[in-house]
């Protein structure tokens, strides 16, 4: 690939989702040119602030990348402050001619990015940027009149008979360190990390954040669970998933190194390779979903559901919810899993949106970004686009007269009772017959397992019938209105 040009002046990379060193285009193209490796914490950034799960991955990962330059032979300044001004800064410290960066899809960083780009070129700095969030520019994709997808499937074609994505970039096997008259804050003090409490146990145990990390969990995937991911992938209670999604989302990883490391996996059957491929493919999609919808976190993509009438929200249906007190136990244990991991088994996903908009009548916004403040995955795209496909609302969506039944979903997709055991462990010895619907069971069952509904376990916070019945009708009143 091209280095820039002058080889003599400093090069400023500036590191965003993209906390890697492998795979890394902006990172090479600073070639032999002294590099200086920034982060900045914009503190007037007009994009969404990370929630509370995503502070404290960031903080593990830009650790972690810090060491991966350490070891070639660089470093990574991290300062707080208005980007220009940061910027700024560090081009009058270094006398730096060029920055680089990767691109970022979402509309709002887009007009960040080309507002700053605009301004340093003003001032005579080089500026470039490269991909490496997506296989393909969300621009490239079109159907044949031209116009953006909005169906997933005729997408998927598309992508996967269109040009195969590039393979992805060596790292570097050294950096000429340019940073060493450059001050840099200390990660601790910009409070990423959870004090009073401390409830970041969980993911502690569950998560190596950063790219050593990333790749472990590929390897773990692609030598295991990937042979069987066509059906496997729905059960909870296996480890039947490739968990990296939040890699992904902090570009620790990225979708070239996983769509081709895929194509290259001995003995796994073809259906399975296609199916997790798919899932890539859906964040492709959804990126491309908000690229051309820029407000699809807050507003319906169907505008039709504008009209849908929203019952008032109930704050404490609300609370029963984002703490796994609902009384159905596959969704309370996918709420559970949630806040003690910071990520969510994507079936189990499905139920809990599907039950907080149609059993509890509340908007799925309110979902979205519950969402957005404890999955440690949360991005732009995928959780915006996923929350309106299960409200009905979004593009290619599921219809809203779809109701998942959590008994029945909790029956067929932890058949043994696995997930829910671990997550809602006060019902461990309530017989499988009735784990799913626990009311259902004798009195003196409960009573030999030590379970009292409404003390140790709550009953439901809303009769299924009764909210099926209602959620119904209020679909109906929606389309008469439309």
């Amino acid at each position: 690939m091209n280095v820039i040009a002058d080889g003599n002046k400093p090069v400023i990379v500036w590191f965003r989702n993209d906390l890697r060193v492998q795979d890394n285009l902006a990172l090479c193209a600073a070639g032999a040119a002294p590099v200086i490796c920034l982060y900045i914490e914009d503190e007037k950034s007009p994009l969404r602030d990370l929630g509370g799960a995503q502070r404290w991955w960031l903080h593990h990962s830009l650790n972690a990348l810090n060491s991966s330059l350490e070891a070639l032979g660089s470093r990574l300044v991290v300062r707080r402050g208005a980007v220009n001004d940061v910027l700024d800064d560090i081009i009058a410290e270094t006398g730096a001619t060029s920055v680089v960066w990767n691109r970022r899809y979402d509309p709002a960083a887009i007009a960040v990015d080309t507002e700053i780009k605009s301004k340093l070129k003003s001032n005579d700095i080089s500026v470039r940027s490269f991909d490496g969030q997506l296989l393909h520019e969300p621009t490239r994709i079109k159907t044949g009149g031209g116009t953006p997808f909005k169906v997933y499937s005729p997408f998927w074609r598309a992508l996967n008979a269109g040009q195969e994505p590039r393979e992805p970039v060596p790292t570097p096997l050294k950096l000429n360190d340019g940073s060493q008259r450059l001050a840099s804050e200390r990660l601790e003090d910009w409070n990423l990390l959870p004090t009073h409490p401390n409830w970041a146990g969980g993911m502690q145990n569950e998560w190596t954040p950063g790219e050593t990390g990333a790749h472990e969990r590929l390897e773990i995937f692609l030598d295991g669970p990937v042979r069987g991911y066509a059906d496997d992938r729905n059960i909870p209670g296996q480890a039947s998933t490739s968990k990296l999604s939040p890699h992904l989302a902090f570009g620790e990883i990225t979708p070239f190194q996983i769509w081709h490391a895929s194509s290259s996996v001995k003995d796994a059957p073809a259906r399975d390779v296609e199916v997790f491929r798919k899932e890539v493919a859906w964040r492709e999609f959804a990126y491309h979903l908000l690229y051309f919808f820029p407000k699809l976190a807050t507003d319906n993509f169907n505008a039709s559901f504008d009209a849908f009438p929203w019952g008032p929200t109930d704050p404490a249906k609300l609370k029963a919810w984002q703490t796994g007190q609902t009384g159905y136990p596959i969704v309370d244990a996918g709420m559970r899993e949630l806040w003690q991991t910071g990520w969510m088994h994507n079936r189990v996903r499905m139920i809990v949106a599907s039950f907080l908009i149609k059993h509890l009548m509340i908007d799925w916004r309110e979902g979205e970004t519950w969402f957005w403040d404890t999955l440690v995955d949360a991005c732009p795209a995928n959780n915006s686009a996923s929350w309106q496909w299960v409200a009905g609302s979004g593009a290619d969506a599921a219809p809203y007269y779809r109701i998942f039944n959590p008994i029945l979903q909790g029956e067929k997709f932890d058949p043994d009772g696995a997930y829910v055991k671990r997550f809602v462990p006060e019902l461990k010895n309530v017989p499988l017959k009735f784990l799913h619907h626990p009311w259902d069971a004798p009195r003196e069952i409960l009573d030999a397992v030590g379970v009292r509904l409404g003390t140790h376990y709550p009953l439901p916070v809303v009769d299924h019938i009764m909210a099926r019945d209602r959620a119904l009708e209020a679909y109906k009143e929606t389309r008469g209105a439309a």
